[in-house]
């Protein structure tokens, strides 16, 4: 694992955070998970646009100039075909349930290599179940962000791994699908692309949003708007997408099996041209 805190790159075992700071004590942090090809960091500015204004929402310290600089710097180091990044912002240590009043804040870097999914078990799809939990987000006030506070995704994400499935999806009490535990939904459905509306229970996810971009320049129809889950396991395609697993098409729904479809292999190859590989 290569690990940077504060533009200071240090070995793995070197690395510790402050026993009474909010982002260990209350998960209080901000982070963004990035995917690099060799040396190539995908969609950076994208994922420094969005952690930046979650930043300034939630006043938290983002010298955006220091952490490109680290990533400048962190890009040449890369050796592997693939490495999956993260990068986590902190207030710092803080006093009982108040925000630090003197800013203390730090961010790490870090990076370690990532396995992508080859193109066979790609065009098999994955199984997904519905999450037991409600998605949650504890700052619906504001648009949604990337914090640190992620248990309601951490529950989802197990237990499809105990149910041997291969992503949650959380549905909302008048039975419409939201997003996956770690991903955004898309469903085609007769001639028209549907995907749940960004919102407060909904991720505007980066990988989503290259996607729409795709959709209007291959002229697909895409609706975002409420997806039920009678229509999706009903549609002639679904598929998640995140910016570490790009495009995957979902084969069943508890149990249910979804329509084989080919429209993401057609958005996949254009964002592929549209991101560099």
């Amino acid at each position: 694992m290569l690990v940077c805190i504060n533009g200071k790159f240090i070995p793995n075992d070197e690395a510790h955070v402050a026993v009474n700071d909010g982002a260990f004590l209350y998960g209080d942090s901000l982070f963004e998970s990035l995917k690099a090809r060799r040396q190539h960091i995908l969609l950076l500015n994208q994922h420094l646009d969005r952690i930046e204004q979650a930043a300034r929402l939630l006043g938290f310290p983002c010298p955006r100039t220091d952490i490109e600089t680290a990533f400048v710097t962190l890009a040449a180091t890369l050796t592997d075909p693939a490495s999956r990044i993260r990068l986590t912002l902190s207030r710092g240590p803080c006093d009982g349930l108040l925000y630090p009043e003197t800013h203390q804040g730090w961010f790490l870097i870090s990076a370690v290599p990532y396995i992508e999914i080859d193109d066979h078990s790609r065009a098999q799809g994955i199984n997904c179940c519905l999450a037991p939990n409600q998605r949650v987000n504890p700052f619906s006030h504001l648009p949604q962000l990337k914090h640190g506070n992620y248990a309601d995704c951490l529950y989802a994400r197990n237990y499809a791994h105990h149910k041997q499935a291969d992503e949650a999806l959380f549905i909302d009490e008048n039975g419409n699908l939201l997003e996956g535990a770690t991903s955004n939904l898309f469903a085609v459905i007769g001639n028209q692309l549907v995907t749940p509306a960004r919102g407060n229970l909904i991720l505007n996810g980066i990988m989503r949003q290259q996607i729409l971009d795709a959709t209007q320049e291959l002229q697909i129809s895409c609706a975002e708007q409420p997806l039920p889950l009678t229509d999706a396991i009903n549609a002639d395609e679904v598929f998640i997408c995140n910016s570490l697993i790009d495009i995957l098409p979902v084969r069943s729904i508890n149990g249910q099996q979804i329509k084989k479809g080919e429209c993401w292999k057609q958005i996949y190859k254009r964002i592929a041209a549209r991101i560099g590989s």
